[in-house]
């Protein structure tokens, strides 16, 4: 009895961990929930639950939004220093992607404008952009009505499509150029150029390698031309703290193009691009340590395509 428990969470985990990574956007966080759920799966009387899935999609979803609404987690997020976790392409705690909004509500962009979001509109979102839930069985996990469901998915659309400004998907294949044409501009010092495969409107987040108390932001063609190039110039310094000369090679994370900076076989930085019609809405760079663990494992079990850069 006991085993067949065990094999109904397991067969359950996968869908369960990609909830919680896009409820938190902390693959760690997400694995921890995970854990929590299948405790209280262990604990209770399973005789009672008519429908396991919809139990286990309750619990998860409650702790997650337990998590978000600690004050800890508020103050963390608050002092404007997070970005949510890279993911390489293939990871099974990116979950569903067969419709363009699967795809979209998990991309770094999405994940990023949900921390404007309420808890709840933040799940309601989630359940019903990415899982297909109705609003009937969101209300029951959330202890809602229908109606509030309704009005929270109406808001968090709206705010998560203002925030974007962005229509469609990028070709994969054109984005990869413009990523490739970006990483050649930005090493060899051709500014005029990489200002040009910018938008007007053109974003830049980082965190700073997590020796910043807050997200660096940029704005501006210009601006962020010069942060890019400020960035991507190779310093004794620099490879100091990477431990070693990076290689650098190009990515899929989290669905979006990526630059990944490799010493060995360890993940040091990876800097995550928004294509749109040819150019470049926006880039995210992220080094902490704490926040490449899982891209780091999964780097180390994939065999990546050769580097464009071998030794920055």
């Amino acid at each position: 009895m006991k085993s067949a428990a065990i094999d109904r969470f397991e067969a359950s985990r996968g869908r369960l961990a990609s909830l919680a990574y896009r409820l938190l956007g902390s693959a760690a966080d997400a694995e921890d929930a995970v854990q929590d759920t299948f405790l209280r799966w262990q604990a209770a009387d399973r005789e009672r639950v008519d429908v396991p899935e919809a139990w286990l999609t309750k619990v998860i979803t409650n702790l997650c939004l337990d998590r978000l609404r600690s004050a800890q987690v508020r103050h963390e997020r608050a002092a404007g220093a997070w970005l949510p976790e890279p993911l390489l392409e293939g990871d099974p705690m990116l979950g569903p992607a067969d419709t363009f909004e699967q795809r979209e509500s998990v991309s770094l962009a999405v994940l990023t404008l949900l921390e404007r979001l309420s808890p709840v509109e933040r799940a309601v979102y989630v359940l019903r952009e990415a899982f297909s839930y109705s609003h009937a069985e969101i209300a029951r996990i959330l202890d809602i009505t229908e109606s509030a469901s309704q009005q929270h998915a109406h808001r968090s659309r709206a705010r998560v499509a203002a925030g974007r400004r962005r229509g469609g998907e990028a070709d994969p294949a054109s984005a990869r150029r413009v990523v490739e044409e970006f990483l050649a501009a930005a090493t060899s010092g051709r500014t005029e150029r990489l200002v040009a495969l910018l938008t007007d409107d053109v974003t830049a987040l980082s965190d700073g390698a997590g020796l910043a108390k807050r997200l660096l932001r940029h704005t501006t063609r210009e601006r962020v031309a010069a942060y890019v190039r400020a960035g991507f110039k190779p310093t004794p310094a620099k490879r100091r703290m990477a431990g070693g000369s990076p290689a650098m090679h190009i990515a899929l994370l989290n669905g979006s193009p990526a630059v990944v900076a490799v010493v060995g076989d360890r993940v040091v930085g990876a800097v995550a691009f928004e294509v749109s019609d040819g150019k470049i809405a926006s880039l995210r760079g992220i080094a902490a340590a704490a926040r490449l663990t899982r891209l780091n494992e999964a780097w180390r079990q994939h065999e990546p395509e050769a580097p464009v850069i071998n030794a920055w």
